[in-house]
């Protein structure tokens, strides 16, 4: 202990001489005064901070504090800190925990700073002041903020012993340096020159007085006046137009109930907004009256020679000029309508103080105050961007604007008028600022001021931005990119995602903010007065968001009931109850959601399934696209642009995986799920994602190279004529050195015809074509798509021209085509010239033949089969291409699934499409269906009912049953029209006579007609195991072997009906609850036929013709059979009905039409012979009894 005192001098000299060496290199020759005495003088000011810490340890120096210049803070300062030489560590310690618990206090480095205080940025004219207030050594400026200011410390030095530096990183929206925060008054070096006022009184005027004078072209207009009173109101700092200035307003101390406005704007006097506190009085000398810019009515401003002083009694006397008025002419300027005095009816307002305790959103200047308020200061111009305005730091509001409750928060919002006062710093070290903070500063402030936002709007435009900012930025956008302005001044990316929505609700330019008007005018008008409740506009949810909510209103809408028909959901074995559970879709509206969702991501193509798919930061959607209407197909560059959609379709496809032994036991199954979105580029807004690295101008997503050797770029025109579909095959590329893959890779293939030769890159263009021999045969090509570039599925359609670029390949390799694994001999086999594979980093884009000189433009629409070659062709082998619209979408299950399981367990192995043809001739739909079976998934996205879609190359086929339908063979294509109407249209079934449907022309499939019922042909009751519908006798399954696994049962029936309506006749097959309705029972009584059908298992009964003798089948006593007997011919069953069917022979069906044959009638005892054309086998959809008024009016 003795040897470190004996120490202590030494260390003393060498910290003098580091303070010498200091104040000589940062503070000479600024400061006229000579080093030796200068050094003395901040030494005794540290030590006299330093002592009154009372922790000195008995030390006469700080050793362990040293000097920092200006420069040294912000060269090597790089994390926030602060400094406080009259605290002890105890006290700071203590200081630290006050802040709380969560929060970390400012450290403390042990730094001295001592410079001058001004308010001029070094090497600047003095007329850029804007009010600022630095500190100034030798090295350099640096900002800083004080909570209060003398106007006699400018130009002087001091020595800060209180403070903390904040550098640029953590700082709100700052571009330069950091800056200082003074936390106590500084000490000053050297003497102050006290300011004693004035030798003699001044004579003021007083608001009351003053604001009359402005009224009056009297000799006081151009003289220069001094006035006197209470500061009322204080707004901050505007700069507008390169000018900075503010508005304070000075009022009588006894009555305050008029006020006198003064607008400062003078450079120099900027500063003195530092000084000026509300509720203070004030001389403000050698103001005279003016007219500002802008603004009607005149208002007393400061002149150069202006100064601020503190009011004092002793040192003013009122000057009396009411004598002078009443003498002068008054003369008001012009204004329209009435003219009224500028004075404030001042209202006394509590004044709020508060902490803030969260940054809600920096850039868009929301803060959280005392944990209860939001404060909103994006309408008012804070000094410096509020670069102090971080949590913990103090503040007191004046003349805020005050709303109860925006979206359930109440909410605190000072306009220009209004005034925010910093009242003490934060302690707390914040969290650094991002560097695209003063960019999202900009666009917010941009859409405030061009769009004139209320708040409620702009608030849900702060949130818009930060829902598009989170879905996109970093990973697919940077948020400079999203929030940035070009340098031309067009909006970024962020603004006009939001523009389709704010032009509706807040079109630009329509109002300006008169800034004059805002903070003088009484009553007061500013864009929050103009305060109504906003109706919720949109969202922007994530993907991911999106799709769960999908697949939640899917789930709650989901009831097995509602997919089966009823009453025949009770007929229905387990096999078939599965199968028709299998697939189910939900289509949901845009407009069904609320609010309203916008569809936004960034559109790639995916190498894994080849469709599209919406991506953002939380995932990607799938998405089926269709072109615009002057289109016909879309363009491979929109790859990687940013798509943004308020009208689509979300699509839940179900596929359930159910086990239900009976209609009895339908719960609640797990299901998967296929969601995808639907919707037209026409109601798309699609922006190119800027590039940040401006080496192509093709989307980062796509994965192009950079041409960076245009020599070596050539591509050739190509006609595609053929598309297969997309599926898994097994091919292997030819440079690949091992075997075969063990699993078939998913791939897709074209064909078409080169249109020219080689072109090579020539500029922002292409060269002329390279000659490639005899030119006059079609040069046919054969392209091959798997790996990466299945990317292209989506985009390639037959009879469109593109352009296939090779950026870095051989010349030989577009000549030739030598890169496929295909042999020669296969080549000429087919009548291809080449076969290429489609590399990874080769391009397709929209070609035109117009790059070609003289080559005449090629133009191929859709080729489609007429009906006659659809419904009756010569071979059942043939090929049709058509366009329908889907009716009906079937899971297609294979019979030995079915039979060895007894039940769907497993996957839907293909689909079964009930299309509609259209066909001009004919006044209905005829229907036809079209199987797409393995191994042909995926399934193409949008195969819903109501779609219209384009078949090609489809292989027609005729069933055992003679109707005609068609298979989707690897080498057919489809392609998606038109997307379902969001409302289905209604329709009712047509009214027909049976006569009708034996026309030569196709009729309708689907009818109505009146009937009369002559006979039962058959009746057939039974019960079957749901399981492996074997018959079930007294309620057990008959079938031999193993038992099955559910002992329930159902019931089914089915009745043959003969049936005429005068102009024809129909054999008409109804099943399962129209049999209760045909035979006339209603629920109670067939409900005890089938429970006695059910002892022996199965009754049937069979009548050949009318009047002949029923055959009987089924072991049951005499009486149930006799009883359905006298059923069948009793006028509860021939009678008149009301039928709605379908016809058995489809108008797809190949048969030979029979000639009409002579039938014998007979009324009475006269018989009647008549030609009647061939009985008609109809399917029964429903029947009831015929309304008495229809009888009648028949």
């Amino acid at each position: 202990h003795h040897q470190s005192r004996t120490q202590v001098p030494g260390l003393e000299q060498a910290w003098l001489q580091a303070v010498h060496s200091f104040i000589q290199k940062n503070l000479i020759p600024i400061i006229k005064h000579p080093c030796i005495q200068l050094v003395e003088t901040v030494v005794d000011c540290v030590k006299a901070i330093w002592a009154s810490s009372g922790a000195t340890g008995g030390l006469n120096l700080p050793l362990s504090y040293s000097f920092v210049s200006v420069q040294e803070l912000k060269s090597h300062q790089h994390l926030p800190c602060c400094s406080h030489l009259a605290w002890s560590s105890t006290e700071y310690q203590t200081w630290a925990n006050k802040i709380g618990v969560n929060t970390i206090p400012l450290p403390r480095e042990r730094l001295l700073l001592l410079g001058i205080l001004t308010d001029l940025p070094v090497d600047l004219d003095p007329e850029c002041r804007d009010g600022s207030l630095y500190v100034k050594d030798n090295s350099g400026t640096l900002g800083c903020e004080l909570l209060d200011l003398d106007i006699s410390w400018l130009g002087h030095l001091f020595l800060f012993p209180s403070w903390s530096y904040i550098p640029p990183a953590w700082q709100q929206g700052s571009l330069g340096s950091g800056h200082l925060e003074l936390w106590c008054p500084p000490v000053p070096v050297l003497p102050l020159v006290l300011n004693r006022g004035p030798e003699t009184p001044i004579r003021v005027l007083y608001p009351e007085i003053a604001s009359q004078l402005l009224q009056h072209r009297s000799k006081f207009r151009r003289q220069q006046l001094h006035l006197a009173g209470q500061l009322i109101r204080l707004s901050t700092l505007i700069k507008t137009h390169g000018k900075t200035y503010f508005i304070l307003s000075l009022g009588e101390s006894s009555s305050a109930s008029t006020s006198v406005p003064i607008i400062v704007q003078i450079p120099r006097q900027l500063v003195w907004h530092h000084v000026l506190r509300p509720g203070c009085s004030y001389v403000l000398t050698n103001l005279q009256i003016s007219v500002i810019r802008g603004y009607s009515h005149r208002i007393w401003a400061t002149s150069p020679s202006s100064n601020l002083m503190p009011l004092d009694a002793e040192h003013i006397q009122e000057f009396n000029v009411e004598a002078l008025i009443s003498e002068a002419v008054p003369n008001p300027l012009p204004a329209s309508g009435s003219f009224q005095m500028l004075t404030y009816k001042v209202k006394k307002e509590e004044i709020k103080e508060g902490t803030v305790t969260k940054v809600l959103n920096g850039p868009a200047g929301l803060y959280e105050l005392d944990g209860q308020l939001c404060l909103c200061l994006a309408y008012q111009q804070l000094p410096n961007n509020g670069r102090t305005i971080r949590p913990g730091v103090q503040l007191e509001l004046l003349d805020v604007h005050f709303f109860h409750s925006v979206d359930g928060t109440p909410v605190l919002a000072p306009c220009l008028r209004g005034t925010v006062l910093l009242r003490g710093f934060s302690q707390q070290e914040s969290p650094k600022q991002s560097p695209h903070s003063f960019c999202g500063i900009v666009v917010h402030l941009r859409l405030l001021l061009e769009r004139h936002l209320g708040l409620p709007l702009y608030l849900w435009t702060v949130k818009a931005l930060e829902e598009i900012t989170s879905k996109l930025c970093p990973r697919l956008l940077r948020h400079r990119q999203l929030l940035q302005s070009s340098a031309s001044g067009t909006a970024g990316v962020g603004e006009l995602l939001l523009t389709p929505t704010l032009d509706a609700v807040a079109p630009p330019g329509i109002s300006i903010r008169n800034v004059y008007q805002e903070i003088l005018e009484d009553p007061h008008h500013c864009a929050l007065r103009e305060y109504s409740q906003l109706q919720p506009l949109c969202s922007f949810p994530t993907l991911a968001a999106l799709k769960e909510d999908g697949q939640h209103r899917a789930w709650a809408v989901f009831d097995p009931m509602t997919l089966l028909p009823l009453p025949e959901v009770t007929y229905l074995p387990s096999c078939v109850l599965n199968s028709r559970l299998s697939w189910s879709w939900i289509c949901l509206s845009s407009s069904i959601f609320q609010p309203p969702p916008v569809l936004l991501g960034v559109l790639v193509a995916s190498s894994h399934r080849g469709w599209l798919q919406l991506r953002d930061q939380s995932g990607s959607l799938p998405c089926l696209p269709l072109p615009k209407s002057s289109q016909v197909f879309i363009d491979p560059r929109l790859i990687g642009s940013l798509v943004r959609v308020e009208r689509f379709q979300l699509v839940v496809e179900r596929e359930v995986k159910s086990n239900f032994p009976s209609w009895k036991e339908l719960g609640m199954p797990g299901f998967i799920q296929d969601i995808y979105v639907l919707f037209y580029l026409d109601d798309a807004l699609i922006l190119p994602i800027p590039s940040p690295y401006n080496l192509t101008r093709r989307p980062p997503q796509a994965k192009f190279p950079c041409l960076e050797e245009p020599s070596k770029v050539q591509s050739r025109l190509l006609l595609l004529s053929h598309k297969e579909c997309l599926m898994k095959r097994n091919y292997q590329s030819s440079q690949s050195d091992g075997p075969l893959p063990p699993k078939h890779t998913l791939s897709f293939h074209v064909s078409g015809t080169w249109l020219g030769g080689i072109q090579r890159k020539d500029g922002d263009g292409w060269g002329l074509p390279e000659s490639l021999g005899d030119e006059s045969q079609d040069q046919k090509v054969f392209l091959l798509f798997f790996g990466q570039s299945i990317r292209w599925f989506e985009f390639l359609h037959p009879g469109q021209q593109y352009r296939l670029i090779l950026p870095n390949s051989p010349p030989s390799l577009l000549e030739e085509g030598d890169s496929s694994p295909l042999s020669q001999r296969i080549l000429e086999l087919t009548g291809y010239t080449s076969c290429l594979i489609v590399q990874d980093d080769w391009i397709l884009e929209p070609g035109n033949t117009q790059d070609i000189p003289g080559m005449v433009g090629i133009s191929k629409g859709l080729s489609e089969s007429s009906l006659t070659e659809i419904l009756s062709g010569s071979s059942p082998g043939s090929f049709v291409s058509f366009s329908a619209e889907i009716l009906s979408r079937t899971p297609c299950v294979p019979l030995t699934e079915t039979t060895q399981q007894g039940n769907f367990q497993t996957f839907q192995r293909g689909v079964k499409l009930t299309v509609a043809l259209d066909a001009a001739e004919l006044a209905s739909r005829i229907p036809i269906d079209v199987y797409i079976e393995a191994p042909h998934p995926p399934l193409p996205l949008g195969l819903l009912p109501g779609t219209r879609v384009y078949f090609q190359q489809l292989e027609r086929k005729v069933s055992r049953f003679q109707n005609v339908y068609c298979r989707f063979l690897p080498s057919s294509y489809l392609r998606i029209l038109c997307f379902p109407a969001e409302i289905p249209a209604s329709s009712n079934l047509p009214h027909v006579y049976l006569a009708e449907l034996q026309r030569d022309s196709p009729g309708p499939t689907w009818a109505s007609a009146s009937c009369h019922v002559v006979s039962v042909l058959s009746v057939q009751l039974f019960w079957l195991c749901a399981h492996c519908t074997s018959v079930c006798v007294q309620g057990q399954c008959s079938r031999q072997g193993l038992p099955c696994p559910t002992q329930a049962s159902v019931s089914q029936a089915n009745i043959r009906l003969l049936v005429e309506d005068g102009t024809g006749e129909a054999v008409v097959t109804c099943t399962n609850q129209q049999v209760a309705v045909a035979l006339g029972l209603c629920p109670a009584e067939w409900d005890t036929l089938m429970e006695l059908v059910r002892v022996p298992g199965r009754v049937a009964l069979h009548i050949s013709r009318p009047g002949a003798q029923p055959e009987f089948i089924g072991e049951t006593d005499g009486s149930l059979m006799l009883f359905l007997q006298t059923l069948c011919t009793s006028s509860r069953v021939l009678r008149p009905i009301h039928l709605s069917f379908e016809l058995e022979r489809k108008p797809t069906r190949v048969t030979t039409s029979e000639p009409p044959r002579l039938h014998r009638f007979q009324f009475g005892e006269i018989p009647v012979l008549t030609h009647m054309v061939p009985r008609l086998s109809l399917s029964c959809l429903s029947l009831r009894d015929p309304e008495v008024p229809h009888i009648l009016s028949s």
